[in-house]
């Protein structure tokens, strides 16, 4: 199993959003960035959690954890001319952008600003703490994972 953190911005869709979905369950599309989607078309597999995180919230902060329910698919959203994550250049036969589908598992009572987690040691090394770290989708070690489930006082 391996661990992730995806950040949304929850303006345009959050936990609670998640929380609200048949199942609790979304298909994760959108993501634009080569790096982030090599991850999910790579190397998320069925059974991988998640840290769902708030970005450009006010504090950042991650506010639960998901299950990745299914694994990566053609972004179906590339191809919708109407949809702004359209890409001309993604097509059925050629899919440039992938997805997964994720479950919400957990709700944290309280959100974990980023700010929190700074003095953290063993969050010191993960990359959402890196300055200037702008991946949607990033992996997560173990021991982080288990840090920030302490921190919030929740079992997955």
């Amino acid at each position: 199993m391996k661990y992730w953190l995806m950040k949304t911005e929850p303006e345009s869709y959050s936990i609670d959003d998640l929380a609200k979905e048949k199942n609790k369950t979304t298909f994760w599309s959108g993501v634009r960035n080569y790096q982030a989607r090599n991850f999910m078309r790579d190397d998320m597999k069925k059974g991988d959690l998640v840290l769902f995180y708030h970005s450009n919230a006010n504090p950042p902060s991650i506010v639960g954890v998901a299950e990745v329910v299914k694994e990566s698919y053609p972004d179906f959203t590339s191809w919708d001319e109407n949809d702004h994550h359209y890409d001309p250049k993604s097509t059925e036969d050629n899919p440039r952008w992938f997805m997964v589908d994720i479950k919400l598992k957990k709700k944290f009572p309280e959100a974990l600003g980023r700010n929190e987690l700074t003095d953290v040691k063993a969050l010191s090394g993960m990359e959402l703490m890196r300055k200037g770290s702008r991946l949607s989708v990033q992996p997560v070690t173990k021991k982080e994972f288990d840090a920030i489930l302490k921190l919030a006082s929740v079992t997955p």
